[in-house]
């Protein structure tokens, strides 16, 4: 534990004297895996200290935060703090956040009866991914926000590999989408998999 704390540190004071790096230069200065890299910014990131833009990592400085642009997850109501939140469109209209993959996938439930596109960011790369195209690792003992967590990857073998560090299962959208609605004691309908859906439809 100590160890770990030491090298949020650490990386804390390479980014004030680099301004910006990623995950992969961290992960060979320290000699340790991505994961582990990869949970350290994660507690990092919820501690508000840094913010990850493009796959690298920067100081979440005062400049970067403004209190008035700060949304709150309409779930769970904690603020979102992520660069990248999840996010629906509904009816090619209305944009929706939450705070994690954990209420996002909540979200489809209350506008279960509404058309919606969706979108997640890749836990590794941060790039955009289709929820429909992603695959999640549920449950795992990484827990960076809401629980349990819903942790999403544009690649299933990354999925995998996750899962081996940390536990959970890798579900697709729809297998998570029961699991989370399950687990919070919701009644539970499937969605269809086309691009634009209605959970629901099926």
């Amino acid at each position: 534990m100590r160890q770990d704390n030491n090298r949020k540190k650490k990386i804390i004071e390479i980014l004030e004297k680099k301004g910006e790096v990623t995950v992969k230069e961290l992960s060979n200065f320290f000699s340790v895996s991505e994961m582990t890299i990869y949970r350290d910014v994660k507690i990092l990131e919820k501690q508000g200290l840094i913010k990850r833009k493009h796959g690298s990592i920067l100081l979440n400085s005062s400049d970067n935060i403004d209190e008035k642009t700060i949304k709150t997850c309409p779930i769970c109501e904690k603020p979102i703090t992520r660069t990248n939140p999840y996010k629906i469109v509904i009816n090619g209209k209305k944009t929706v956040e939450a705070c994690c993959e954990h209420c996002g996938l909540m979200l489809h439930k209350k506008y279960e009866n509404q058309e919606v596109t969706a979108m997640t960011y890749d836990f590794i790369t941060e790039r955009p991914i289709n929820v429909l195209d992603a695959y999640y690792v549920v449950g795992s003992s990484a827990v960076p926000c809401c629980s349990p967590s819903v942790i999403s990857f544009i690649s299933q073998d990354d999925a995998e590999k996750f899962k081996k560090g940390f536990g959970g299962k890798v579900m697709t959208f729809i297998q998570a989408y029961q699991d989370i609605i399950e687990r919070m004691s919701l009644n539970v309908k499937d969605c269809c998999n086309s691009q634009t859906f209605k959970i629901g439809d099926l």
